[in-house]
Formats: C-alpha cells, structure tokens, sequence
C-alpha cells in the first residue's frame, strides 16, 4: 500500500567519521537509562499516595467510618500528604545527591513533615474543625508517616545505589576540552561516593602535549566535529567543558558548534581562579557548574508532552477517520500506486525517520527525496493531489506516525533529508541548521501558525522557519501547543504557498 523511496543518507552538521573506537563506544550508550530526575518524581507520587493511605486508612481502623466526618478526613489526608510533598521538594529532599545519601534527608523530612502537622493544626482552630478530629489519629499520623517517610528513603537509597553501580540509573556525560584542567575536573566527579555521573568520554581539538590520549584513565575520543556525530548517536545526557572561563573566544566557538545537540552543556567552574555569588553556580555533587544551556522538554516535559500526543492524537485519528477513508478511495481511483506515500526526513536528534503522508503525485513521477519542491501547477501533481495538498488532508496520516512516536503533534515541521532552496541545503543556509532537531518534529507547529507553510523556494523563507522553530523550542509549555493546535485551522485559510 506504501511507495517507499530509495534511501537518502542524512546530512549533518559535520563531516566527520568517527574513528573505530569512539564507534564502538558510542554504540555501548545507545540504550536508554532511568533518569535520576524521573525516579525522585517517582518517589514524589510515591510518597504522596503513600502518606494519604497512611492517614485515611488510620482514620479507617480507629474512627471508623460511620462518623458524618468521613470526607473531612479525607481531605485532610490527601492534602496534608501533598502539602508534605510539596514542602519536601522545596527542601531539594527529592535531589539525586539526597536520593542516594539517606542520611542528607533527615532533617528535610523532619522539618517538612512537623511543619505539615503544624499547618493543619493552626488550619483547625482558625476553622474551629479541631473537635471534629481524633488527637490519638492527629499523632498516630504524625508517628507511622515520620517513620515512613524516613523507612522509604532508606529503602530506595539502596535501590538506586544499586542501578548507579550496574548503570542502570545514571547522568551520562562527555567532557569537552583535555589536559590538567579535565583530568582535575574527572578526579573530583569520580570522588564523589555513589556519584551518578557516568564519563563516557573526552573531546578535544587539541593534538599535542596539553592534550594527551588518555586522561584519567578516560580515552580521548576525537575532535568536536566528531563529538557532534557521537552524540547523534549516543544517548548523551550532558556536556561539560573543562576549558578556563578566561578562554572566552575558544569557549564562545565551541559552544556555536555544540548547541545543536539535545543535551545539557555545563562550564566547568571547577579549579576557576575566578570567584561568584554561590547562587550563580549550579553543582554536580560537590563540583561548582555553569549553567549554559538545559535540554528542552526533557524528563518530566517530555512525559507530560507524550501524554499530550498520545490522548489527543488518538482522539483526532477517531475524529478525522471517515475524511481519511474517503481520502484513501478518492486517492486510489484518481490515479494508478499506493495510497501512501512513505518520504525520509530528519527526526529528533537528526536521525532519519520515515514520514507516512496520502499520495498526491503519480506514482512514476514522485519524488521520494524531495529534491524538487512542488510548485504552483505543477505536472506531477494528481487532480486529488491538488486539494488534498491545498487543506494539508495527505499529512493526515502522520497521526499514526505521532502514536508510534516518531512525530509529536505539535513542532518543528520534519523537512526531507536533502531538501533545498535554490541550490543550497538548508544547514548550508541557516547557521545552527540541527538545533531545531533538538525536540521531535510535528505535524503542525509555531512556524505553520504564522504562515510559513508549502513551498521553501528562498533562503530567507528558510531562515524564517528556523526563527519560529527555535521560538517554540526555547518556550515551549503544554498550554503553547494547545495553543498551537487550536489555531492550525484557522492557518489552513491561508493556501498562498500550498499547492
């Protein structure tokens, strides 16, 4: 039922081939990991259900749930665990340093939970509610909770310590930049008991003295064009360049270079012979980082954004079915081949995804590689083609391709892996191309709003697109993809560049 094209080798950012040995490396980090940042929301939910059971369910074996206050200690229950939670977060007791060191949250849980018990009292005798409750369940609360709390943070401790040393659970980073400074920098990460950080690797342009084969024990993988191909392969949680901060220029370059990737980068601040306010630094356990770039729409925004694809593109895929089906017939009595038409276009992370659309072409004139952009009457183009491409109708089977995972249905919009405007390639065009690859594409986006949809047949079209595109990565949130979804109707209106 598919027209498949011939296969198109992705472009990339370098030119770069990776030796034989940062290959074999890349390949070892290819599986995903638990995120330390997921497990303490884990603990969160966790910790919240288990401390409102824990309330509700005394309430249940001592009052008894005859008495007309039933709903009142439910309410108490389930708020006082969230507020607790709430108060814990604060204290930073859900941190992967306190996750794996017990003993660091004591005095958060103590502190949180007695200022939990100490809201809800004031609360009760400001509503005077506090005859309506069991002093012996107010404190046998505060009793078996403390004692729970503390018993799963102990628990869990040894759980993740555990995954820490299989390397199930870890913070996979490479460092950028050779020499004194990385060996320093690695022998006070690896200090670190239990530490979470797993160093996959130096880069560095370097070639000479300053710049050995080995680092503490760490190979030299190759140079930073070859790092960006790394970590297209491998799953790279972060960046940390251990050049000195009063390396401003090389700094500044390297940092243009390596943006494009989906990953953390951190400067280190450690061993600097210059000094901050403590708040300007973030720590990676004891060692002092500078924030330069976050990944976008990572751990817990990337659950939250899945969700979204997958409750909503579900329901339009329900919704939009019958116009599909007669779309499917109408395509196949129009011409003669497929009704689908399968095209590769860059992914996330650059990787090569196959692209599921309605066929709008004959089938012997398609154009699997996108080389020639389709143009206002163009030959190519099927009668049913011409309307279906006009009100975006052949890019409604990509909605199998959003619940598959490939696609989000909401970002930037996936161009084909040799796409061109004039003569050049768009990463030829627009510096910083990739980094619109740093989040999944979608079948609509911030760029399709504004009316920047069809036809790329200039530079400055191009350039635009990447404006719109970076905007939507730097700002994303939930409520700006509903955003975005609502108005792609509205969008559609405007056929100026769809034909």
């Amino acid at each position: 039922m598919a027209y498949t094209g011939s296969a198109q080798t992705a472009e990339t950012t370098s030119k770069a081939t990776l030796n034989p040995v940062a290959q074999q490396v890349a390949q070892l980090y290819r599986s995903d990991k638990i995120s330390p940042v997921m497990l303490g929301g884990y603990i969160q939910l966790g910790e919240t259900i288990l401390l409102a059971v824990l309330g509700y369910g005394l309430f249940l074996a001592y009052v008894g749930q005859e008495t007309v206050h039933s709903l009142n200690y439910l309410g108490v229950s389930v708020g006082g665990a969230i507020f607790a939670v709430l108060m814990l977060d604060a204290a930073d007791a859900y941190q992967v340093n306190t996750l794996l060191h017990p003993r660091r949250a004591l005095r958060p849980i103590l502190t949180s939970w007695g200022a939990t018990f100490a809201v809800l009292a004031i609360f009760a005798f400001l509503t005077r509610m506090s005859e309506e409750f069991s002093r012996v369940w107010y404190f046998g609360w505060f009793v078996t909770g403390l004692v729970a709390l503390i018993a799963v943070r102990f628990v869990m401790a040894r759980i993740a310590r555990r995954w820490v040393r299989n390397g199930r659970m870890e913070r996979r980073a490479i460092i950028v930049g050779g020499g004194e400074r990385a060996e320093s920098l690695i022998r006070a990460l690896e200090a670190q008991p239990y530490s979470d950080i797993r160093i996959c690797g130096i880069f560095d342009d370097r070639d000479d003295a300053r710049s050995p084969l080995l680092v503490a024990g760490h190979p030299k993988l190759g140079t930073i064009a070859e790092l960006i191909e790394f970590g297209r392969i491998a799953r790279i949680d972060m960046l940390i360049v251990s050049l000195p901060l009063t390396a401003e220029k090389r700094v500044r370059t390297l940092l243009k270079d390596l943006w494009v990737l989906p990953v953390d980068i951190r400067l280190s601040a450690h061993a600097s012979d210059l000094s901050f306010r403590p708040r300007s630094y973030s720590y990676i356990g004891n060692v002092p980082m500078f924030d330069i770039y976050d990944r976008p729409i990572s751990n817990w925004d990337s659950v939250a954004k899945r969700l979204f694809d997958i409750v909503i593109g579900s329901f339009a895929l329900l919704l939009l079915s019958p116009i599909m089906l007669v779309t499917a017939i109408a395509v196949k009595l129009d011409s003669k081949g497929p009704v689908f038409f399968r095209q590769q276009r860059h992914g996330f992370n650059n990787e090569v995804i196959q692209v599921l659309k309605f066929r709008s072409m004959y089938t012997d004139k398609a154009d699997p590689a996108g080389r020639n952009s389709v143009r206002r009457g163009d030959p190519r183009v099927t009668s049913v083609g011409r309307i279906i491409r006009k009100t975006s109708i052949d890019e409604l089977p990509q909605l199998f391709n959003v619940l598959a995972g490939s696609l989000s249905l909401v970002g930037p919009r996936p161009h084909v892996v040799t796409a061109f405007a004039r003569d050049r390639q768009y990463h030829e065009i627009v510096e910083g191309y990739f980094a619109r690859h740093r989040v999944k594409p979608g079948i609509t986006g911030w760029a399709q709003i504004n009316g920047l949809r069809g036809e790329v047949d200039t530079e400055e079209k191009i350039r635009r697109r990447t404006e719109y595109d970076l905007y939507y990565i730097e700002n994303w949130s939930i409520w700006f993809d509903l955003k975005i979804l609502l108005l792609t109707p509205f969008s559609l209106f405007n056929t100026e560049n769809a034909y």
